[in-house]
């Protein structure tokens, strides 16, 4: 029988995830520039035919991985801004951020494709789009650590100062992932936190 409309919509959806998974371990292992739809095409399963017939280059299929991560930055500044509590913003942030790192492709292979489409500016004015979200990510975070500390809840300290502490441990800790894969425990949120609280507790 003929495959419904309905089906081939899924069938759609799930070879673009099965693409779009390959191309992140294959960027992540070989760069952008040594990576190519062959390599996608056997990490996936697929043949390159099939890859073709969603993505029209390498590149598109970069750039599309690059929107993903852009809207994942304005989604995670989006929610830091919602006037809920400092402190469980940042803490419901920071649980996010170590849950998918311990995942299989999650944060630490999409954290090397997001640093290759700064380096590689492919297609052309990709890292100034990515540096704007970065940018207001960034900005968010600091202005809550602020509110934060006005409501005793950070230690005292230049907020935008605390906000590159803060990030520079997640992005150290991804890289260890990659390094060391299942060797490296599961980060202990409390002890990430501490850089923002010091010794306040509660």
């Amino acid at each position: 029988m003929p495959r419904t409309a309905e089906q081939n919509e899924v069938l759609r959806n799930e070879t673009r995830q099965a693409v779009e998974t390959a191309a992140v371990r294959v960027f992540a292992r070989h760069g952008f520039a040594a990576s190519s739809i062959r390599q996608i095409a056997d990490e996936a399963g697929l043949s390159i035919g099939s890859i073709y017939r969603h993505y029209a280059s390498k590149e598109e299929l970069f750039d599309e991985l690059l929107e993903q991560a852009s809207a994942g930055l304005e989604a995670a500044a989006a929610q830091l801004a919602s006037g809920g509590d400092p402190r469980d913003l940042i803490r419901g942030f920071t649980r996010a951020y170590v849950s998918d790192l311990t995942r299989p492709n999650g944060a630490g292979e999409f954290f090397m494709v997001i640093n290759q489409g700064f380096t590689t500016d492919t297609p052309v004015g990709t890292a100034i789009r990515l540096a704007a979200t970065q940018q207001t990510l960034w900005r968010t975070f600091a202005a809550l650590v602020q509110r934060g500390q006005l409501d005793g809840q950070f230690a005292e300290g230049d907020p935008a100062q605390m906000t590159g502490y803060y990030f520079a441990m997640l992005s150290g800790l991804t890289t260890l992932r990659l390094a060391l894969r299942d060797e490296l425990a599961e980060p202990d949120i409390d002890l990430i936190l501490r850089t923002l609280t010091g010794g306040i507790k509660g």
